[in-house]
């Protein structure tokens, strides 16, 4: 069992190699069963959040709820799709947003 894998790009993903994590650049028809088996696989999943577009919704939320591992959507190098603002969901929802 890996400790920490990560799903992204391969510009994003060179950091984490440098740093020891398990890195994985999949075709986007792949990222949903390569996030299958990383959950069975590692205690934590990180991926970028354009590789989490490629899951289904239903599949992504149960990833994210799940006690273990722990699956974290982060913002790729490049900037280019950032992951929701949990933070700023959460205080619309309760009604306090600015």
């Amino acid at each position: 069992m890996g400790l920490c894998a990560f799903i992204g790009d391969e510009v994003s993903a060179a950091g984490f190699r440098l740093a020891g994590v398990e890195v994985h650049a999949p075709a986007p028809e792949e990222t949903a069963l390569l996030l299958r088996h990383l959950i069975r696989e590692s205690e934590m999943v990180l991926m970028t959040a354009e590789a989490a577009d490629r899951v289904p919704a239903d599949e992504l939320q149960r990833a994210l709820t799940a006690q273990r591992p722990l699956v974290l959507v982060i913002p790729d190098v490049r900037g280019r799709q950032q992951p929701a603002d949990i933070g700023s969901l959460l205080r619309r929802q309760l009604g306090m947003a600015e």
